[in-house]
């Protein structure tokens, strides 16, 4: 089994900047079967949506549309730790982020999460 430990969530003015890090844990073989990680986020009253992924140990990187050239996904295999930075955060950022780990061999557009953390707060104001 895989946990999955979330941090770095908070409250920002619009415009400004976050870093979230996710930090795996767990037998060395779970561990090491993860191939992609990436984040997910939920508004209130949506429905929980992709963010950003990577694959653990290589450099593709894939961004949902709303966030691309504003957030950065990034990795630290030695530290089993994924990060991401968020920058010129908007309100309709605001919503609990969530860290995902897949094992599955498949292109990061067909993430399906077999590990979630528990959850980090986003909360952007205008």
């Amino acid at each position: 089994q895989v946990q999955l430990v979330e941090s770095g969530g908070g409250f920002v003015q619009a415009g400004g900047s976050l870093r979230l890090s996710c930090a795996a844990s767990g037998d060395t073989f779970s561990i090491y079967s993860i191939y992609k990680m990436g984040w997910f986020r939920q508004a209130p009253g949506k429905e929980r949506e992709f963010v950003a992924a990577m694959i653990r140990r290589g450099s593709s990187t894939y961004y949902t549309d709303s966030v691309k050239g504003r957030f950065t996904i990034s990795g630290d295999n030695a530290k089993n730790t994924i990060y991401q930075q968020m920058n010129n955060l908007r309100p309709e950022d605001t919503a609990v982020y969530y860290c995902a780990a897949d094992r599955k061999i498949t292109s990061l557009a067909q993430f399906q999460s077999d590990y979630w953390g528990q959850g980090t707060q986003v909360t952007v104001s205008s």
